[in-house]
């Protein structure tokens, strides 16, 4: 129905055992954030033992998960590296076998209506890079970015109007989003023409503080059953992937959730990813 994956550092830093994580659960894919605790864009020399793992293991990559402009809009300097971000990430999906590559909308300073110009001003530089490339950037909705749920993500994709960007929806991040959009049904029908990839996590918008909070998948509030069935019924073909985000014994801090990669993220992750993988599989068999 789906084509399954996980993101490499919700498992672990060491490929192998997420190889083998994706394996034991019948995955169909692996989605590349950081391995070896190196983030996506500084691992062109490990390309090739990244895609010798994972063929032993007779899996793919979904996507490359880079950290594409989480960065400041008003940074000259950042702008310029994450555009070298985007370089990097793309020589690294071409020799991995990818098309998607994740990108964000910079970090959120105010409203979406009042920074959009300057956003897609910003983007006319990475479309002129991704042209030529048979590559898809999938803008990913994010809370700390100015793209924080299904209506923006809509308006900013209606702007942009490029065959080349699409959206990554993450029904999960729609509960971190301060506007109270319902994931689904409300914040998907915004979107559900552009996806081409989706990441999936849960969470309670009033935690235990009063703020949100991760949870295991299917112990949240998103409807995942039938955003499921949403995407059955409208034929989606591509991977949906596995974005843990929560920990049984410890919580992950706001920066490293907005940050995430390397070691301490993924402390604890391979026991996370097996309650949610197993509940993901569920929630599918049951539809």
């Amino acid at each position: 129905m789906f084509k399954i994956s996980v993101i490499s550092d919700e498992v672990s830093q060491d490929l192998k055992r997420v190889a083998a994580f994706a394996k034991r659960f019948n995955l169909d894919g692996v989605e590349i954030r950081s391995v070896w605790s190196k983030g996506s864009h500084l691992l062109l020399q490990e390309a090739d033992e990244i895609k010798k793992i994972l063929s032993e293991y007779g899996l793919r990559v979904s996507a490359i998960a880079s950290p594409f402009f989480k960065a400041d809009i008003d940074n000259e300097s950042e702008y310029r590296e994450h555009l070298d971000i985007l370089r990097n990430c793309i020589e690294l999906a071409i020799k991995l076998d990818t098309k998607i590559i994740r990108g964000f909308t910079f970090w959120r300073k105010g409203r979406l209506g009042d920074y959009i110009d300057r956003i897609l001003k910003k983007y006319q530089k990475p479309l002129e890079i991704i042209e030529g490339e048979d590559i898809i950037l999938g803008i990913e909705n994010e809370p700390s970015t100015f793209v924080g749920n299904g209506r923006e993500l809509s308006i900013f994709l209606s702007r942009i109007n490029s065959k080349k960007v699409k959206a990554v929806w993450d029904p999960g991040n729609d509960i971190f989003d301060s506007s109270g959009e319902i994931p689904y049904p409300d914040g998907y029908e915004y979107v559900k023409n552009w996806i081409v990839h989706i990441h999936v996590k849960d969470g309670i918008k009033r935690g235990r503080n009063g703020k949100p909070e991760a949870t295991a998948l299917g112990e949240g509030e998103v409807n995942y059953r039938g955003q499921f069935k949403a995407l059955k019924d409208d034929e989606y073909k591509g991977y949906i992937s596995l974005e843990t985000h929560w920990r049984p014994r410890r919580k992950l801090s706001e920066d490293i959730l907005v940050r995430p990669g390397g070691k301490a993220f993924s402390e604890e992750g391979e026991e996370a990813s097996k309650i949610c993988i197993q509940a993901l599989l569920k929630i599918l068999s049951s539809i």
